[in-house]
């Protein structure tokens, strides 16, 4: 592993255009479970659909129920060892951009401007309304909870609902081509963390791949792309990361 590691560090310090993509495996050390291992997200509760979110008010009422038990790992979450690596390469200058999966806002909390982070399935400190589109804070949300709304709504009538990509609900444009552009431009191009199993995030390896980017995947479990990678890391995000910028 210590030969592999020094080569990406190598790789990295030449690269004129890297861009690191995380997944839910990046922020297990901070406390947060992912969503497909045993003992993970989904293994405790059902995913609500968006269109079961949309039509039933039951549905609705599920589903802020979990993300109220979500906060309890969310709200005490802190940036990691993996998250300060990477941030250390945005203070570097060598960071071009950050792909993530992930909904926490971790990578903005360790100091990655947001112009920098391309959050694909949204991020859940965020409420969005249905119908308006109005933005509120998680924390004007949980007040309106407190105070009896067990699924709030916006003043105009519209569901409140985090601004998150649910099940069956439409990927956000911009950031999905912005996401698919900056992979095609990468030279050294790192996952960490990620299964690579959702799509349409899970193809930016490829388009990084197939345009000539040198492939890294940092991850614990068997991702699609593990034969098709330059470097293929098994080992936690933290540590491996950390490692990596020491060089």
């Amino acid at each position: 592993m210590e030969e592999k590691i020094k080569l990406v560090a190598q790789k990295i310090k030449e690269s004129k255009h890297l861009v690191v993509f995380t997944g839910a495996g990046i922020s297990t050390e901070s406390g947060i479970p992912d969503y497909r291992s045993q003992g993970g997200i989904w293994d405790k509760f059902k995913p609500v659909y968006f269109d079961e979110f949309m039509s039933s008010e039951t549905s609705r009422i599920k589903y802020w129920d979990q993300r109220l038990d979500m906060e309890k790992s969310l709200s005490v979450s802190k940036p990691n060892t993996g998250h300060k690596s990477i941030a250390k390469l945005h203070d570097r200058g060598i960071l071009k951009a950050l792909i993530t999966q992930n909904i926490d806002g971790l990578h903005e909390a360790s100091g990655i401007p947001k112009e920098k982070i391309i959050e694909l399935h949204g991020n859940t400190r965020r409420v969005r309304c249905m119908s308006c589109q109005k933005l509120i804070s998680w924390k004007e949300a949980e007040n309106m909870i407190d105070a009896g709304q067990r699924a709030p709504v916006c003043s105009c009538g519209g569901f409140f609902k985090p601004d998150t990509i649910s099940f069956g609900q439409a990927m956000p444009v911009e950031e999905t081509q912005k996401a698919a552009m900056l992979s095609s431009k990468s030279d050294v191009f790192i996952v960490v963390g990620s299964t690579l199993l959702v799509q349409p995030a899970a193809l930016m390896p490829e388009y990084a791949k197939n345009a000539g980017s040198f492939l890294v995947i940092i991850n614990l479990s068997e991702t699609p792309y593990d034969t098709a990678c330059d470097v293929l890391i098994r080992g936690k995000a933290g540590p491996v990361l950390k490692k990596i910028v020491a060089l």
